[in-house]
């Protein structure tokens, strides 16, 4: 071993940096910096490999791929900050009312839409907290079942497409983004079903915790029911099938794709009588910060990537990953523990940048299909994204949720849909079918 120990000590110095709450693109520049003085002056890095940076820096800005992130934000602040998604959980709440569980069931298959819509999860669970979560308590609804229902469906964005996880994962992983967004969707589903299915189950054994809503809190029937479903259900699910229909027939790439939903957006606003210059700059404000943030992100980890590989530590990691007794399956398991882990701690965007390029080479080098791979990792982030104590979605609620449900009911919501996402990833790395059976159905466009 040379000068590796090096590189491993750069690494847990970046992560105790991290850990203390510095912000994550200057720990990345900072460590990158230090390190490779230290690696300049005893002869283990050569400053050259710097030289490599504006090249790196200015193929991020030239990806294609990546101009997919603006677009799907900005269509998801769109339908938050018009009203057009608390309308959508509305609508839903009230058909699916007189049904035990109902309002629960309506939470789940409003955070799969909105999840098919938005890509992004803390939009996504804030809105159903503050317009859910105070119904259900109001009618009887257990109150760790009725978190639990919001922070899992809510989280759905981690994974099914278009989701900005997917989209980030497939620059880091060397795939089409459409491959991922494919090979994401029927676990996706399966994690939605299963949620569904839970409710249903611990509806019918045990009402008293999922009520119908009574009768009196049932304000719309017969046509005008049906007026209030064309106009907030039916618009979202075309969009839904605009963005994902025009990526599965091959007629657009997934970035074009996220420039009809953001138009498709627009005009739903606006249709509704809710598009104006508000609306506008706050979307776009909203698009413009989480953009810069991933980009700033980017930019320093490729400058800490280069250092990191300079000392030797791509590599060594590399081999050892491959080496581990038990072949692709111990190294299946090892980075699923790894993801998970970093996934109770940090957001999505860090992990993809600081754990990624090292798993990446050795999956490669194993064998491995790299979109299952992809979608595999995509649905441990969404299982650590709700495992207490410091799951964020967990957070997200909590910032909006009333006072009678505590932070303890929140953490101990989530433990069911945990169990239940831990059940749908073994399904998925036992059946590599749930992934790759859309891939290969999907059509290709021809060069």
């Amino acid at each position: 071993m040379g000068y590796e120990w090096l590189a491993i000590a750069m690494f847990v110095g970046f992560f105790f940096i991290l850990m203390s709450g510095y912000p994550v693109a200057f720990s990345f520049a900072g460590t990158a910096m230090v390190f490779g003085l230290i690696g300049w002056i005893v002869g283990a890095f050569d400053p050259n490999r710097l030289l490599l940076l504006p090249n790196i820096w200015f193929g991020t800005m030239s990806n294609f791929t990546l101009l997919a992130i603006p677009f799907f934000v900005f269509l998801g602040a769109v339908l938050e900050k018009s009203g057009l998604a608390e309308d959508l959980l509305e609508t839903i709440g009230i058909v699916l009312g007189p049904l035990r569980g109902g309002m629960a069931l309506a939470v789940i298959l409003v955070g799969t839409l909105l999840a098919a819509t938005t890509g992004v999860v803390a939009a996504t669970v804030i809105v159903m907290g503050m317009i859910s979560l105070p119904v259900m308590l109001r009618y009887g609804y257990d109150k760790q079942l009725a978190a639990g229902a919001i922070v899992a469906s809510g989280t759905l964005a981690q994974l099914i497409p278009p989701s900005l996880v997917l989209v980030v994962l497939s620059d880091q992983i060397g795939v089409s983004v459409g491959d991922l967004f494919l090979g994401a969707l029927i676990p996706g589903l399966m994690l939605s079903g299963s949620y569904i299915l839970y409710v249903l189950v611990l509806a019918f054994f045990k009402p008293e915790l999922a009520p119908a809503l009574p009768l009196e809190a049932r304000t719309l029937r017969g046509m005008a029911l049906v007026r209030r479903v064309i106009k907030a259900v039916i618009p979202p699910l075309l969009l839904i099938f605009a963005v994902l229909g025009s990526i599965f027939f091959g007629i657009a790439t997934p970035t074009e794709a996220g420039a009809v939903g953001a138009v498709g957006a627009c005009i739903l606003a606006a249709i509704n009588r809710r598009w104006n210059w508000k609306l506008i700059k706050e979307s776009s404000h909203a698009t413009a910060v989480v953009t810069a943030v991933v980009l700033m992100i980017l930019f320093c980890s490729s400058f800490f990537s280069v250092v990191f590989d300079g000392l030797g530590g791509k590599t060594y990691i590399t081999e050892l990953l491959v080496n581990l007794p038990g072949g692709w399956i111990a190294f299946i398991v090892v980075s699923n523990i790894v993801i998970f882990v970093l996934g109770v701690f940090l957001e999505f965007v860090e992990i993809c940048f600081i754990a990624m390029p090292l798993l990446v080479p050795a999956a490669q080098q194993l064998g491995i299909d790299m979109v299952w791979f992809g979608v595999v990792m995509a649905i441990n982030l969404q299982t650590a994204f709700i495992s207490p104590p410091v799951g964020f979605s967990l957070f997200y609620l909590q910032s909006v949720a009333p006072k009678e449900v505590k932070t303890i009911d929140i953490h101990k919501s989530a433990i069911p849909f945990m169990v239940l996402q831990a059940i749908v990833l073994i399904l998925v790395i036992a059946f590599p079918q749930t992934v790759s059976w859309l891939v290969n159905l999907s059509f290709k466009p021809t060069l």
